[in-house]
């Protein structure tokens, strides 16, 4: 990632992708063992429609079927490492299937609630969305 200035976020688009009960969310286990929403930075110049399709074919190898028009979570956080600011925007979104192509992003999957996370090692920005999580906005 390049130097942000103090006074800037970096911007990253993540897909909110929801169980069939839509009550829990999808999050991916990064090959250090970090989970994570599934997406990535917003490319200069592109919509997040355009954007995260692209980000989730790179790094699971599954195809988006459907990104939502407007956001739903807007996310600030500290990164775990640098402590860098980040904003994440979510979009819920759904894909064709789960069958996902491992990569150094992402290892594995899992469906999640706010106290399935509370023993995983997880980025602050799932925590953050767990804390805001509201199964009764996605019904």
């Amino acid at each position: 990632m390049s130097t942000v200035p103090d006074c800037y976020y970096r911007v990253s688009v993540k897909a909110l992708i929801l169980n069939e009960t839509r009550d829990k969310f999808l999050i991916c286990e990064e090959e250090s063992g970090v989970w994570e929403l599934p997406g990535g930075g917003l490319e200069w110049g592109a919509t997040p429609q355009e954007d995260l399709p692209r980000e989730i074919q790179e790094e699971m190898g599954l195809t988006v079927t459907k990104v939502a028009d407007h956001p739903a979570y807007f996310i600030t956080a500290q990164t775990l490492n640098r402590g860098v600011w980040i904003v994440n925007i979510l979009y819920e979104a759904e894909v064709e299937h789960l069958n996902f192509t491992p990569s150094d992003e992402c290892v594995n999957l899992a469906f999640v609630s706010k106290d399935d996370i509370q023993e995983m090692k997880v980025f602050p920005t799932i925590k953050k969305l767990a804390e805001m999580f509201d199964p009764a906005r996605h019904r």
